[in-house]
């Protein structure tokens, strides 16, 4: 690991283009929305949100005047249909909304909304922000590109995702990592692959609090997969390694964990092993990624400062000055991706 890296500034958020609010629909992401993320804004009052512990997680929980709350929390519940249950009503009647918590700090300021089963008190969670063209784009990509699939909805004014489950990485550092029955040689493969995933699709500020831990047990040993939890660094910054999770100073105990357990041409398996499986799901997405590609290929993510700074980064990296020809980020990460994995893709 070399420089460490940083954000210094808050990412501004661009509107969903014409052409990328067809390809949105025509996937079936685009649907009525019964409350807008406006509309939560409208809250009468909110009180601090503490955890177990009684440590402030600098999320408020908001109310609404009598008059307006069941409104609202009925049509956060068909929301949650829409969601998760293709809209199907009988799947909302079952429900109710026990909390609606509001961040005040992020990019995106979104609201937390806690929807509770009521016949086994099971709850789930799912989120409402302001729709954010590239954080869409961030999200197909993951849904498209990752080892994972991810639920979103959006119209004109909303963006809804549903809740990512597991431990943030700045907590699993510290409360699970010294576990003894955790084998750190499993975390080293698995943050090795995190990084080159990241990279080969630009995801940037993947910091520990922007990721999640899940863990399962197998047969003879416990298995770590890392999940994004935040897109709204999709191609955005000009640094190319903002997009290498290895290269922030919250990720530094994994990086050492990596020099630690594992040799460098081991390294190199587990990265070509991610890219392999990478270029699989680019062949198996290809009519789907090339509509998104040409959907996005004029819209504006980033100044032009920064997509000139990226341009000349990856030229160099790649040894392709045709990355100068590129005039957005879109066009960017197309080139990008088709020079990472030319060798898998021929």
């Amino acid at each position: 690991m070399s420089a460490i890296e940083h954000i210094s500034k808050k990412k501004p958020s661009y509107p969903v283009g014409r052409d990328f609010k067809e390809y949105l629909s025509r996937y079936g992401r685009e649907t009525d929305l019964p409350v807008s993320y406006l509309t939560l804004k409208h809250y009468s009052g909110s009180v601090p949100l503490y955890d177990l512990k009684g440590k402030d997680t600098f999320w408020e929980t908001v109310f609404y005047h009598p008059s307006v709350t069941a409104e609202i929390h009925q049509g956060l519940k068909r929301i949650y249909s829409l969601l998760k249950a293709s809209g199907h009503s009988e799947a909302e009647e079952h429900l109710h909304i026990e909390r609606i918590d509001y961040c005040v700090f992020g990019n995106s300021k979104p609201f937390r909304i806690k929807i509770v089963n009521n016949y086994n008190e099971v709850h789930d969670y799912f989120y409402v922000k302001v729709p954010d063209s590239s954080r869409i784009w961030g999200l197909e990509l993951e849904h498209l590109l990752s080892p994972y699939r991810i639920n979103y909805i959006v119209d004109d004014q909303t963006l809804i995702e549903e809740h990512i489950s597991g431990i943030p990485g700045d907590v699993f550092v510290l409360q699970f990592l010294s576990r003894p029955e955790f084998n750190h040689r499993r975390i080293a493969k698995e943050f090795v692959k995190f990084n080159e995933r990241c990279f080969m699709r630009l995801l940037g500020d993947m910091r520990s609090y922007n990721f999640v831990f899940d863990i399962s047990q197998d047969f003879d040993d416990i298995q770590f997969r890392i999940r994004c939890i935040d897109f709204d660094q999709q191609a955005f910054e000009g640094r190319k390694n903002i997009y290498l999770p290895q290269f922030f100073k919250e990720n530094k105990v994994f990086v050492d964990m990596v020099q630690q357990h594992l040799h460098p041409d081991v390294i190199t398996q587990y990265r070509m092993e991610e890219r392999s499986l990478f270029a699989r799901r680019v062949r198996a997405e290809k009519e789907r990624l090339d509509d998104l590609h040409e959907a996005l290929a004029n819209d504006v993510f980033s100044t032009p400062e920064k997509i000139a700074e990226l341009a000349l980064e990856l030229s160099r990296y790649h040894n392709n000055p045709d990355f100068i020809t590129c005039a957005t980020m879109a066009q960017l990460l197309q080139m990008h991706m088709n020079e990472y994995l030319a060798a898998d893709l021929k």
